[in-house]
This record gives C-alpha cells, sequence and structure tokens, in this order.
C-alpha cells in the first residue's frame, strides 16, 4: 500500500508539470493582457506595471520564474487582485466550493443510490422505468439549463429561497441541487447496472435459499459487489462535483472558487488561471488515488500496484 502511494505521488510530478505549462502558456498566448482592461493608465504606469510582475521578461524567463515559484508553494501575485496572492485567494475561496461540492455529493449520492438500488430490485416495471428515464433527463439537460429554472420556479415564483448569495443554509439549496442532479443521474445508473450484474450471482442465491432477510442481502451482500462502479465513478466526480462548479457558482452568485477562476480567465489573470488549475489537477490526482484505495478494499481480488 505504501509503495502504492508512493509510485502515485511520483507520477503525478509529470501531470502536474503538463499542467503548469499548459495553462501557463496558453493564458500568455491569448489576445490582451492582465492591464489591457485598464483604459486610464499611460504608457509609463504600465511600462512600471510590466516591470513589477516580471511581464517585461522573455517568456521562456517567466516560464522559469513561474515553475521555481510553483516549487516553493508560491503560486504568485493576482493581476486582477492587487497586493492578494493566488494561495490566498484560493484558501478563502475554495473552503465555500468545498462546502457547495460536499452537499452537492451528499444529495447525488443519496439520490442516485435510492434510485437506482430500487430500479434493480424491481427492473422492467414503473419502478425501472421512471427513474432511469429521469436519470437520462438529468443528464441531457445542463447546469446552466436546470439552475436558472430551478431559481425561477423556487426562488423568483415561491419564493421559498434565495436565488443569489451565500448567506443561510437555505441559500445553498438550489446551488447544491443544480450541481449534484446530473452526478445523481450517472449514480443511478451505474448503481442499477451494478447491483443488476450481482443479484443473479450464486452467493446471493444462496444467502436466500438459507433464509437471509432480503435487506440483509442487499446491504450486506449486493452492495460491497454492486457500487463498485460507482465507486470508480466517484473519484473525478468528486473532484469534478467539489472543483467544478463554475456555472453553478455564477449563477447563483457564490463567493467560491469557480466564480475567481471565471474572472480570472476574463481578466487574463496570469497567474490565477494556471494556479487554480494546477490546485484542481492536484485534488483530481488525490481523488482519483482514493478511489484507487477503496476501490481495492471492496474487492479483495484486486491488489494495488499490481
Amino acid at each position: 500500500m505504501i509503495s502504492f502511494i508512493i509510485r502515485r505521488v511520483i507520477e503525478t510530478i509529470p501531470t502536474l508539470l503538463i499542467i503548469a505549462t499548459v495553462t501557463f502558456f496558453m493564458v500568455r498566448l491569448a489576445p490582451g493582457g492582465p492591464f489591457s482592461s485598464e483604459k486610464s493608465v499611460s504608457p509609463e504606469v504600465l511600462e512600471n506595471l510590466n516591470e513589477h510582475y516580471g511581464l517585461d521578461k522573455p517568456i521562456t524567463t517567466q516560464y522559469v520564474n513561474y515553475l521555481a515559484n510553483i516549487l516553493k508553494g508560491n503560486l504568485g501575485p493576482s493581476f486582477k487582485y492587487p497586493n492578494r496572492t493566488v494561495n490566498e485567494l484560493i484558501g478563502n475561496s475554495f473552503p465555500v466550493s468545498m462546502q457547495l461540492g460536499l452537499l452537492a455529493l451528499i444529495f447525488a449520492l443519496f439520490l442516485g443510490l435510492s434510485a437506482g438500488i430500487i430500479a434493480s430490485l424491481r427492473s422492467n416495471s414503473m419502478a425501472d422505468y421512471v427513474p432511469m428515464t429521469f436519470a437520462m433527463v438529468g443528464i441531457c439537460i445542463p447546469t446552466f439549463v436546470v439552475g436558472p429554472l430551478l431559481a425561477l420556479l423556487f426562488g423568483l415564483k415561491l419564493g421559498w429561497v434565495n436565488v443569489s448569495g451565500w448567506y443561510s443554509f437555505s441559500d445553498r439549496i438550489l446551488p447544491a441541487i443544480t450541481l449534484g442532479l446530473p452526478y445523481a443521474a450517472y449514480i443511478a445508473r451505474l448503481s442499477r447496472s451494478g447491483m443488476l450484474e450481482i443479484l443473479p450471482q450464486d452467493f446471493i442465491r444462496t444467502a436466500r435459499a438459507k433464509g437471509v432477510p432480503e435487506w440483509k442481502i442487499i446491504l450486506k451482500h449486493a452492495l460491497k459487489g454492486g457500487l463498485l462502479p460507482v465507486v470508480s465513478f466517484l473519484g473525478p466526480a468528486t473532484a469534478g462535483i467539489i472543483t467544478g462548479s463554475f456555472v453553478v457558482e455564477t449563477i447563483f452568485q457564490v463567493p467560491g472558487l469557480g466564480r475567481h477562476f471565471i474572472n480570472a480567465a476574463f481578466n487574463r489573470d496570469y497567474t490565477m488561471v494556471p494556479g487554480i488549475a494546477l490546485f484542481y489537477g492536484s485534488l483530481m490526482i488525490v481523488f482519483n488515488m482514493l478511489v484507487d484505495i477503496t476501490y481495492a478494499w471492496l474487492n479483495p481480488r484486486i491488489r494495488l500496484g499490481e
């Protein structure tokens, strides 16, 4: 196990290097610059700003300096927010994205597993067709459509919750549902297919022949193997939920990391964009590694590192 973790950590180095390199050059080569929208800046001030941030140096020198700062754990100063570093902005806004992502993940797991297990136990019936139809709809409709519809119905028409802001718990409901719905749909379909594969197997029939209660068969025997597809999906899904709330945070005005990323992309924030991308990439790698460990725990035939 320890050798597996060490090897995975070593394998992350080239991956993170590629992420940092690609995002660095993409944002630098994009039209415009971090100060191009500052209409009142005189050429002398612009020259001083470029010198202050090292933009007057060749791009290869900037790249080497950027990598050297990353090795020190320093993602650099933000071009959009003066006197603030990328590290500070990530540290302040990521807890909001994390909170939203965890709520969305809980919602997705509860709804998806419930629908998938019920559908598998009542396959080829209305209890199967209805949730799977809604799951397909949930996969097909993007969040930038679902979010405004939910805000219009439950916020503006019914007045049950606020449609923007991040103050009370009720402000979390609509963003969490919007973010979690497509993941709930995937989990429902994966858990249904996983359970359908496990339920006809011999050890389930043997348990039933011994008179083991059905609920015990489901919870103790079937779920462990039936949820393996869901576990495989949870790694990238968890990272995607926690870090992929760009659109949802913008729709509901949530002060999370995704909104910072959107603003950084629009403002050509040369350090914020690759900094957040690198942070997201690191999270994705960590979650995938946790999934590999969990997968091996659920299925002892799988040995980590082989």
